[in-house]
């Protein structure tokens, strides 16, 4: 298999082959910026990015290949043209930064943390370093696309080596073509596609020993604040996530442990702590990647440790995640605009007592409130649930579902630029492969259904923990008397519905069918 450089919307992307590019290197030796040192032992950097991680990491080992002494940088990177990360995520990076940071010094490196312009900050360590070969593993968006296409430019101008990896995803977003060589518009498919051609490269080592480029100064973490105060929001996270490398793959093992077998079925329920993974937030923080997750679980598969058609099913989750990437990719705009361009055409509501009423979990319907809360207390939201919520604010409440995805974007700590755009697309009805937007979730039914322990909303509304579970879903229902024998006065201790459900859906029906007609009228 040879090196391929290729041009993808106007990036330059190349596989990984460490001979190829290290006959590179040889090429280059000639011109080694005037330092009297060997371009073969010249200090290589590596810029790390969302991909925390010492293990399975392609930019470090292609750095560790090369030889010469391994810098390893982060830059807090605040270019305009960048989404700010959300709250959540500042908090997550700032303890995983922290935990690779210790991994770093333990193999006897420094990691440099850097705010400002990658390009000046990276130029800037390389004359103090004499470093010829910079390495990181790829970002998908647009405007991270462009960002690193001119720094490679302008690094290959001053003939220092820059090669960039596939280190997020299993297969690259223009890997994997529909037979009429277009890219996959409907997951099944693809999915069906990956699972029968994808094979993981071999694993790749940590790093023997990495390096301290003492005429570097670096920045005190402390100074970027990212941990909130005044007031600490986050004290649930830390009782439930462990950030890091180490934290990534202690979870993976009790999953596979635990709840790999029973997926299938559990995967629905948010009464049950060991229903889902809980791996999305080292998945997007790079802590783990989704090869290493693939290859854990193939080879239970293979032994027979696990029930088969669950670790299947937990597979193709973490192929979706792909998959929204494949979307991302050819479609900058996820984020904002509709996939689906007849949804531009649909009469949302601006109303900012019903969004903040869904943002702090006081909708009426316990189902969603308890989501809500449960996302900010722990940063995290059990993805049954996410759809139920999010059905709620774009169909119940009629609500763009721009509000929706900006508010997760904020708060949750698994905030992903793919996952997060394509799956509130996909439940709003605008989105690649979409549910249909008559598709209405029932809050009330889905809470009876799914946390068929009423666990999950006891937890997060405690103020309902002693109503009887035949009205837990609908407290509004319940008599006068069974509320008073459970301490709740609805619309004191807790919210009256916000829409009544059946309304709720007729409005929904009747603005999805307003914008069918704009559409054939326009």
């Amino acid at each position: 298999m040879q090196s391929i450089g290729v041009q993808v919307s106007g990036v330059e992307t190349e596989t990984a082959h460490p001979i190829v590019f290290r006959r590179r290197i040889r090429e280059t030796q000639s011109v080694s910026m005037g330092s009297n040192i060997s371009a073969a032992t010249q200090p290589s950097i590596v810029w790390l990015r969302r991909d925390l991680r010492l293990q399975d990491n392609p930019a470090i080992n292609a750095a560790a290949q090369r030889g010469g002494e391994i810098y390893l940088i982060y830059i807090d990177d605040v270019a305009e043209t960048l989404r700010p990360m959300g709250g959540a995520t500042l908090w997550w990076l700032d303890k995983s930064l922290r935990n690779i940071s210790r991994e770093i010094a333990a193999h006897g490196g420094r990691l440099i943390l850097r705010r400002g312009s990658p390009l000046e900050i990276l130029s800037e360590v390389i004359d103090a370093t004499g470093a010829n070969a910079v390495f990181w593993n790829r970002r998908y968006g647009a405007a991270e696309r462009a960002i690193d296409a001119e720094i490679k430019q302008k690094l290959s101008d001053r003939k220092v080596a820059v090669e960039s990896f596939n280190g997020s995803l299993l297969t690259e977003p223009w890997t994997q073509k529909t037979g009429s060589g277009s890219y996959y518009r409907v997951f099944t498919p693809y999915w069906k596609n990956v699972r029968a051609n994808f094979t993981p490269a071999q694993a790749l080592p940590t790093p023997k020993r990495l390096h301290d480029p003492q005429t570097v100064r670096s920045d005190d973490i402390d100074d970027w604040a990212w941990h909130p105060t005044k007031p600490d929001w986050s004290a649930g996270f830390s009782e439930m996530w462990t950030p890091g490398e180490a934290g990534a793959h202690k979870r993976l093992d009790e999953f596979i442990a635990h709840g790999l077998s029973g997926y299938s079925d559990d995967r629905n329920r948010p009464d049950l702590s060991h229903g889902t993974s809980g791996l999305s937030p080292h998945l997007a923080a790079g802590e783990i990647s989704p090869a290493q997750i693939w290859r854990s679980v193939r080879g239970h598969i293979y032994t027979g440790n696990v029930n088969t058609d669950s670790a299947w099913t937990f597979l193709s989750e973490v192929v979706w995640r792909d998959f929204s990437y494949v979307l991302l990719f050819h479609n900058s705009d996820l984020a904002t605009e509709n996939y689906n361009a007849k949804f531009d055409a649909m009469p949302w509501r601006d109303d900012a007592p019903d969004l903040t009423a869904w943002q702090k979990g006081q909708t009426g319907y316990p189902i969603v409130d308890a989501g809500m809360r449960q996302l900010w207390h722990t940063g995290w939201m059990h993805n049954r649930v996410r759809m139920i919520v999010a059905s709620f604010l774009t169909k119940h409440l009629l609500i763009p579902w721009q509000s929706g995805e900006a508010w997760f974007w904020d708060t949750l700590v698994d905030a992903d630029p793919a996952s997060n755009s394509a799956s509130w697309q996909w439940t709003a009805g605008s989105g690649a492969d979409a549910a249909p937007y008559f598709r209405v979730f029932n809050p009330i039914t889905q809470g009876e259904k799914f946390d068929a322990t009423g666990d999950y909303v006891r937890t997060w509304c405690p103020e309902l923990s002693s109503l009887p579970r035949k009205h837990l879903y609908a407290p509004w229902e319940a008599s006068a008397e069974t509320l008073r024998q459970a301490g709740i006065e609805l619309g004191t201790d807790y919210p009256k519905p916000i829409v009544e459900h059946k309304q709720g859906r007729e409005r929904a029906l009747d603005a999805y069918n307003s914008m069918k007609e704009k559409r054939e009228f326009a």
